[in-house]
């Protein structure tokens, strides 16, 4: 389903927008030490989160230690639009980004988050969105504001703007991410899940790392590995998740 986008210039506070107006909360909320971009009318905290997912494990953890449900919600933009302007606003040009993303982009975010998969008190919210992404064009080049340029270029990122939604997953359970995986039998190694994936047509097989999510799911004690024949190593599913194993 695609929803009409909110005429926000930011992709957090529109969806912090939305996500209030749907759980009839109040944003910003200072709380038990923290600040909360949404504590619902429940008393459970939502919290925006559009990179970097690991920077919150402390404070989710905390929350949860002290009483309260998280939702985590996390946009993954499977369009993505590049809007150029000039310094006075002008708008210069406006593409489709060759960059895709995918659903299985969230396993690269777990890594840092794998320990919360099977709490009880925690889940993650993944919104599917076409965004774009706005820049300036600058009179010489620069380097980006996080300066992680390899190379000065004569523009600078502003912002990003949510232009539609088009599909929500829910994750409250360590079978909804398991949900995510093709069909495999055990014991399995990581070029069997890769064969696997290689099956599924609608997969855009680029966005796929195999060793990844394996990773993730061993270390969030939803697999366990069962042998080793020469490097290669072999998993099997576990019916009870046991406690994540630290990295």
């Amino acid at each position: 389903m695609v929803f009409s986008t909110l005429n926000e210039s930011n992709l957090h506070n529109s969806l912090k927008i939305l996500y209030q107006e749907i759980y009839e909360g109040n944003v910003e909320v200072e709380q038990d030490g923290h600040v909360y971009d949404i504590v619902t009318k429940n008393g459970n905290v939502i919290e925006i989160q559009t990179k970097n997912l690991a920077k919150l494990l402390p404070k989710i953890l905390d929350t949860i230690e002290k009483g309260h449900n998280v939702k985590l919600v996390h946009p993954i933009p499977l369009i993505n639009r590049i809007e150029l302007k000039d310094e006075d606003g002008t708008l210069i040009s406006k593409r489709k980004s060759p960059k895709k993303g995918c659903i299985y982009d969230i396993f690269r975010e777990l890594t840092g988050i794998y320990t919360l998969i099977s709490n009880p008190h925690f889940s993650l919210e993944v919104v599917e969105i076409e965004m774009t992404e706005e820049r300036v064009r600058t009179t010489e080049p620069v380097q980006s504001k996080n300066g992680r340029r390899r190379f000065r270029r004569n523009w600078l990122k502003t912002g990003k703007r949510l232009d539609a939604i088009i599909n929500t997953r829910r994750f409250s359970k360590p079978k909804d991410y398991l949900k995510l995986l093709p069909p495999l039998t055990e014991p399995f190694c990581a070029k069997d899940m890769k064969t696997a994936f290689d099956k599924m047509p609608d997969i855009p097989k680029s966005t796929i790392d195999s060793h990844l999510i394996i990773w993730v799911l061993y270390h969030a004690g939803l697999i366990e590995q069962t042998e080793i024949k020469g490097r290669t190593k072999y998993y099997k599913f576990l019916t009870e998740p046991t406690k994540p194993t630290e990295s």
